[in-house]
């Protein structure tokens, strides 16, 4: 079946913690099954210090979201 979620879209997300966020597709990943989207199922990655970030520290970052919990929002 062909997704109907394409880079670009404006989802809503109607199941987990961010359930009822309607925000835009930055990437669909049709191998997983999966997309990416702003500022939803956000997480803390833990980086060690380097050159580009010689602090280290946590840096905020977005993971992919399953396709099955978004629906495409008509504008």
């Amino acid at each position: 079946m062909a997704a109907k979620i394409k880079k670009g879209n404006t989802v809503k997300v109607i199941a987990g913690d961010d359930k009822g966020t309607t925000a835009k597709v930055l990437k669909v990943l049709p191998d997983t099954g999966k997309a990416l989207v702003k500022g939803v199922n956000m997480c803390w990655k833990h980086v060690r210090p380097s050159k580009k970030n010689p602090q280290g520290g946590r840096l905020q970052i977005e993971r992919p979201v399953n396709m099955s919990n978004l629906k495409p929002v008509s504008e």
